[in-house]
């Protein structure tokens, strides 16, 4: 059931997509010990599919809304690190999830504008 509905929605599909690659990127952190800057980055890469995954259950528009909210949020902090260790000479290449980050916001922005405008749910 749950792998129909990831498969069928593409956010989901896309945030669960990158999650996996998150955590793949973040054992690579932990191989390399460094464990307190991994633990950031999962936690906020994860966290994009899960409330967006949460959002299909919510109870209200507003609920929704909220949810999708919380999940570009998490985006923007993902981004944040990403980006960071990009930067940094320490860290191995992001550019690949940043790409694949930057569709998934671009997704999340339209579905809040197009929630936002629409009178009912």
């Amino acid at each position: 059931m749950q792998k129909d509905l990831i498969e069928k929605n593409p956010i989901l599909k896309l945030s669960f997509e990158f999650s996996l690659l998150i955590i793949d990127y973040c054992s690579r952190l932990d191989d390399s010990k460094k464990f307190a800057i991994s633990k950031q980055l999962f936690r906020s890469g994860t966290s994009i599919g899960a409330n967006a995954f949460e959002a299909q259950n919510c109870e209200s528009k507003a609920d929704f809304i909220h949810k999708i909210k919380i999940s570009a949020k998490e985006a923007d902090e993902t981004q944040y690190w990403l980006t960071l260790y990009d930067y940094s000479k320490e860290y191995p290449s992001t550019s690949d999830l940043l790409i694949k980050l930057e569709e998934i916001s671009k997704i999340l922005n339209k579905i809040l504008s197009t929630s936002k405008k629409e009178k009912s749910f």
